[in-house]
Order: structure tokens, then sequence, then C-alpha cells
């Protein structure tokens, strides 16, 4: 459902905790302004990340919880999330649409499929041990 101002609405729902699951616990990046990271996926991205034996179906969500480097536990506010949203219109960039959006508000700061900065990183994620269809880490 659209805001009343009528601005998008991030790839992801606001109660996203209750359904998707922790595939990447609380730790530093320095890919992501320093800021401690706790990675989630949806239902029908979880089987793909953990077992990295099919791939990514339409719709399927990873996201990251982005929060200040002092929160050592991720328990604290959320600052931002970053997501990835597997979409067959991204089919360029290893088939991810790239949303920043800043929290508590949930509005969409960047929506692209071809965010360099993300693909920048995301490119080398292709195949394992070390990534898959653009995910970066093993779990």
């Amino acid at each position: 459902m659209a805001s009343a101002a009528c601005e998008p609405e991030p790839s992801f729902p606001a109660d996203y905790a209750k359904s998707y699951v922790e595939v990447r616990n609380c730790r530093p990046s320095s890919e992501h302004d320093s800021h401690l990271i706790r990675v989630l996926a949806s239902p029908s991205a979880l089987s793909p990340y953990r077992d990295r034996d099919a791939g990514f179906p339409e719709g399927a969500v990873v996201l990251k919880e982005e929060r200040d480097f002092g929160d050592v536990s991720c328990s604290g506010p959320v600052l931002k999330w970053t997501v990835m949203t597997r979409r067959s219109e991204a089919a360029g960039v290893n088939g991810w649409l790239w949303e920043t959006v800043s929290a508590p508000d949930r509005r969409i700061d960047v929506k692209e499929t071809n965010s360099t900065r993300c693909t920048g990183c995301h490119a080398g994620c292709g195949r394992g041990p070390d990534g898959f269809e653009g995910t970066c880490a093993v779990p």
C-alpha cells in the first residue's frame, strides 16, 4: 500500500522481522559506511542464500540492517536498510534491484538496477565459496 504522499513503498514489508531470517549475524562492514550490519533473508531467499544450490526466485529479498558502529550487538535502532530484490527487469546486474531505505520513516533514498556503488562490490560475488548470484559472503 502506498503512503499518503504517494511515495513508493520499499521492497520489504514493515513487519519483515516476523518472517525474515537472519543469515549473517551482526558484524562491521567497511563497504557500508563502517556501519554494523545484520543480514536477513525473506522466506523465498532463505534456501538459495543458505544452500546455494538453486537460484533466487523473482521477488526474493536479501536485506541488510545497518546500525551505528558503536552498536556491537545490533540491538539499537536501525539507521537504514540496504536491500537486494530479485527482479527480472534487472537481469543485466545479476538480476537484482538495489534500494537504500532510511529508518525509521522507510523513505527510499536509492532504488535502481545499476547502482555502481552496489554492483561494484557485488559483481564479483557470483560463485562459491565466497559468493552466490551477487550475494558476497558465506553465511
